[in-house]
């Protein structure tokens, strides 16, 4: 058995671009089903949040609209519950990456808000990418990249394959023209190769030890991309 990291946000608000916020956090479907197929894989999870506080799930994520109808949102909150990890988070600050085997970052807003400019976070992709361990972010986690700065100023995901929450997709959302910034142009300007997909399918992107999904449907199939690497 071998522990996995998961990196979650700890806002439970996002800031728009007129100052108002939206409620967030992360996303119940992201954190579920990885959590599931690790641990059924055989391996300990250990969640961390910027100063250890107790993540906070979206309530959207929860909505039966957002799973599918009322069954699926019942096993996502179920599912959810079981997930007793997530209410012993240890401080993102205090993460040795010896300790674990590979690192995981479910999205959701909050992601937007805390961990894009978060140093600790920043400074853990960065090691996390130099060292060659399995690193697995999903759709709006990704926004957690645009912290991993190198000494010389440049992003260390500059040059990656990758993907996350789409312009279209954050415009069909009903928050595109809200927000502060766009996922997708940041990464793109920050030297990425975004490879984006149709809105809301499934779609993976795998380039060395990195594998990233674009959206909540892209959460599972990610999670097995990632055990492959730790096989």
């Amino acid at each position: 058995m071998s522990k996995i990291l998961f990196v979650v946000t700890g806002a439970d608000q996002w800031t728009l671009a007129d100052g108002s916020k939206h409620p967030t956090g992360f996303w119940a479907e992201e954190a579920v089903a990885p959590y599931q197929a690790f641990k059924a894989a055989g391996h300990e999870i250990v969640v961390a949040t910027p100063g250890g506080v107790v993540p906070t799930v979206d309530r959207g994520s929860l909505a039966p609209e957002a799973n599918g109808g009322q069954e699926a949102a019942d096993e996502v909150a179920a599912a959810l519950d079981g997930f007793t990890e997530l209410k012993n988070p240890v401080d993102l600050a205090a993460v040795d990456l010896a300790d674990y085997a590979a690192v995981f970052y479910p999205g959701g807003h909050g992601p937007m808000e805390d961990l894009a400019v978060d140093a600790d976070s920043g400074r853990l992709l960065v090691t996390a990418l130099e060292i060659g361990m399995p690193l697995g972010v999903v759709c709006h986690a990704p926004a957690a990249m645009l912290a991993a700065t190198r000494d010389d100023g440049t992003n260390a995901f500059a040059g990656y394959r990758l993907t996350g929450f789409t312009n279209a997709e954050e415009t069909q959302a009903g928050l595109a023209d809200k927000a502060k910034w766009l996922l997708q142009d940041r990464l793109v300007e920050a030297g990425a190769d975004f490879q984006e997909g149709e809105p809301w399918a499934p779609k993976v992107v795998v380039d060395r030890n990195l594998v990233t999904g674009q959206n909540p449907a892209s959460s599972a199939p990610l999670a097995a991309e990632l055990l492959k690497k730790l096989a």
